[in-house]
């Protein structure tokens, strides 16, 4: 093996090792953007101007990542968001 093959093995390992899971808020046609605003703020701990710009990023394009981290923390997150009538899910 290489020492360039080496180098290239650590590096993908230690990027392996540090994926982050995401939830991935979709748009719909039901929910205000006031309403999807003040679930972004309580269940993923958004700042106003923060969900305000993930509520538009959702509109106009679909779907957003609206919060990274471990599984764990992300699973409780995503369900108040699912409790409160949105779609979303972790990947």
């Amino acid at each position: 093996m290489s020492t360039k093959e080496e180098v290239l093995e650590k590096v993908v390992k230690k990027t392996e090792k540090k994926k982050q899971n995401e939830i991935i808020l979709y748009n719909d046609d039901y929910n205000t953007f006031d309403h999807v605003i003040e679930t972004l703020i309580y269940a993923c701990d958004h700042t106003p101007e923060q969900a305000e710009q993930c509520s538009l990023l959702v509109h106009y394009k679909g779907k957003c990542t609206v919060k990274t981290g471990p599984y764990e923390d992300l699973k409780p997150r995503c369900s108040k968001l699912l409790d409160a009538g949105l779609s979303a899910e972790i990947v």
